[in-house]
């Protein structure tokens, strides 16, 4: 399947914007996560939040792009089999999925979808069962990330939140590692201890908190890395021209030649 470049979402950022502040934040998340596991490899994360909302699966879906451009093979897998959005975002149909897999009635290899970034594949949540949580904690779902495993470097398991269903609970005791993702401005700090203390109850890791939509400084107070590149030059320029005239910088830079003499 070979998706266009202008049918990608918005949500998408660390593709579609991959020179953007907020896709190199999702690049340092990858990297804080590899230095939280030194002398272990990361092989599935659960990301999750307190409640609805949160900005969890935007956080999984460009967790996945950026393990998947540092050369991961990666799945992302839609667990939130009650309000799944995994397949939206890639423009994926959600007919088949975890819960026709599960039911045995679809093959897995048909389930899985390529996508436009090289080395990410989807797997979507497939029509809602009956039984969502136990379907979620039945064996067949640990022999079939068990199966994952053996094909995929890295496992993303966009999760339920913790406080809402036993969903997210579940699915973070079945991952090696869990992201609580906290909206900025919105989720309460008893909730986001009450999460904490879920997803540590239930068993699972919990690998650290992902701080979604905060305000960034306004321009030209923040990283000078993330301004266009024609503001660097001119801030580089203005900077050398004034220690140039304070005498901090020579007019010309010194030969080799000169270095030796000294």
């Amino acid at each position: 399947m070979t998706v266009e470049r202008n049918e990608l979402n918005v949500n998408m950022v660390a593709l579609t914007q991959p020179h953007s502040q907020i896709a190199e934040q999702f690049r340092t998340l990858r990297t804080n996560i590899e230095f939280l596991l030194p002398q272990e490899e990361l092989r599935s994360i659960a990301v999750t939040s307190a409640s609805s909302s949160e900005g969890k699966s935007t956080a999984a879906v460009n967790l996945s792009i950026v393990y998947a451009q540092a050369g991961k093979k990666v799945l992302l897998i839609d667990g939130d089999l009650r309000r799944p959005s995994v397949h939206q975002t890639f423009n994926l149909s959600n007919a088949s999925g975890i819960s026709t897999v599960l039911a045995e009635k679809a093959a897995l290899e048909d389930a899985i979808n390529p996508t436009a970034v090289e080395g990410l594949d989807v797997l979507t949540s497939g029509p809602q069962p009956a039984l969502t949580a136990e379907i979620l904690r039945s064996e067949a779902m640990d022999g079939l990330m068990e199966h994952l495993l053996a094909i995929y470097d890295l496992l993303v398991v966009d999760s339920p939140p913790v406080l809402s269903l036993a969903d997210g609970q579940i699915l973070a005791n079945k991952c090696q590692g869990t992201l609580l993702v906290i909206n900025t401005g919105k989720t309460e700090k008893h909730l986001a201890i009450l999460a904490k203390e879920a997803i540590e109850s239930s068993g699972g890791k919990l690998l650290g908190a992902v701080l979604n939509n905060f305000a960034f400084p306004k321009k030209g107070t923040g990283n000078p890395y993330f301004q266009s590149e024609a503001e660097d030059l001119q801030v580089l320029g203005e900077r050398k021209e004034k220690e140039r005239k304070e005498g901090l910088l020579p007019a010309k830079f010194k030969t080799k030649a000169y270095w030796r003499s000294l």
